[in-house]
Formats: C-alpha cells, structure tokens, sequence
C-alpha cells in the first residue's frame, strides 16, 4: 500500500498545507494564537476516519530512527491501553497523545487533519443537514470570546479529503472503515490494512 500512497502523498501534503494557512488566517483574524493551554487538545480523543491520514502519519513515522519508531509505539501502546481501561470503567480518558514531547508534536509535519483544524471556530456545509456551525475550543472562548472574525469554512477541505480518499480506497481495493486515534494508528505501526 506504501507504493499506492507515494503517488498521491503530495496532495494530501498540499491539501494539508493549505488547511494550515486557511487556520493561521482565521485564527489570525480573531487575534488566537493557539499555544500555552492548560487543556491541552493533544489530551483530547479525536478519532480519525480517513486511510490517507493513516498512511500519511506512518509516511513520517518511517523518517524517524527505529529506536524512537519503537518508544513511540510502546508510548501508543501504554495509552490505548489506558483509554480502553478508562472507557471499560465509565471514565473520561484524559492521557497524553504519544506524539507530544516536551508540549511538541514530534510529527507535526504529518499530523492529521483534526489536529490541523481544532480550536477556532469553524462551519461545513453537509450534504444533507445543511451549513453547521461548530464553536472553538474552550481556551478560544476563554481568551477571544465572541471576538469578531470569520470561521474557517472547512467544507472544501473536507470535499478534497473525501475524493482523495475514495480514489485512493479505490486503488488500494480497501473497503473497511477507519476509527482510530494517533495511539491506535501508531500503536499498529507494521500493521497492513487489508
């Protein structure tokens, strides 16, 4: 699947880079530096559903050493098993993304989409329920308030990542569906998706 993904691994990188200018402006324009928050989003779950997102967060994972590939894996390891024991106990889980050292995204460059758009607030306009609005993050609220500025509309980043993505299902004959977390991703580092 690694040959498959190299012949589309630029526009994921393009479309990436353009979600983060498209964040900086509109942060920018509510005067939101995202930095210094006790709320971490790193020790937020997000599940991410795109095989895309998979493949270009293990394109990163494979630039760096074999000793830190494998101290990242065990990292991953240790909080999906964490989160799963906090899930099975009725528990909010609250643990760190195994990426984060030293309040750095050691991927950053590859991290996925999510981890790109959080914070501000933001619409998309859904196929069947129309334009939805969702608000930023608690630290946003905290310090901009109701501030004036323009949510990032991340409707045409979402059309672009869908046709990527089912170009790409296509090509690799990949059917099933993705719901994991950069732990889950990372901890099945090696692990080929049918």
């Amino acid at each position: 699947m690694s040959a498959l993904f190299c012949d589309i691994r630029h526009e994921v990188k393009d479309l990436f880079d353009r979600m983060d200018q498209a964040y900086e402006t509109a942060a920018a324009g509510y005067g939101f530096v995202c930095s210094g928050c006790a709320d971490n989003c790193c020790l937020t779950r997000f599940y991410h559903h795109t095989l895309i997102e998979f493949c270009y967060l293990h394109s990163g994972f494979a630039d760096l050493a074999p000793e830190r590939q494998a101290s990242i894996r065990d990292e991953a390891a240790a909080v999906t098993a964490a989160v799963a024991k906090d899930e099975a106990l009725g528990r909010m889980p609250h643990a760190m993304c195994p990426l984060n050292t030293g309040g750095r995204c050691v991927l950053y460059a590859y991290r996925p989409m999510i981890c790109r758009l959080h914070g501000i607030p933001h619409t998309f306009v859904h196929p069947i329920q129309g334009k939805i609005f969702g608000p930023g993050c608690h630290e946003f609220d905290n310090r901009c308030g109701t501030a004036g500025g323009h949510p990032l509309d991340r409707t045409l980043f979402y059309r672009e990542m869908a046709r990527i993505e089912q170009r790409f299902r296509q090509r690799a004959g990949v059917t099933e569906k993705i719901k994991k977390t950069v732990a889950q991703m990372l901890a099945a580092a090696g692990e080929r998706l049918s």
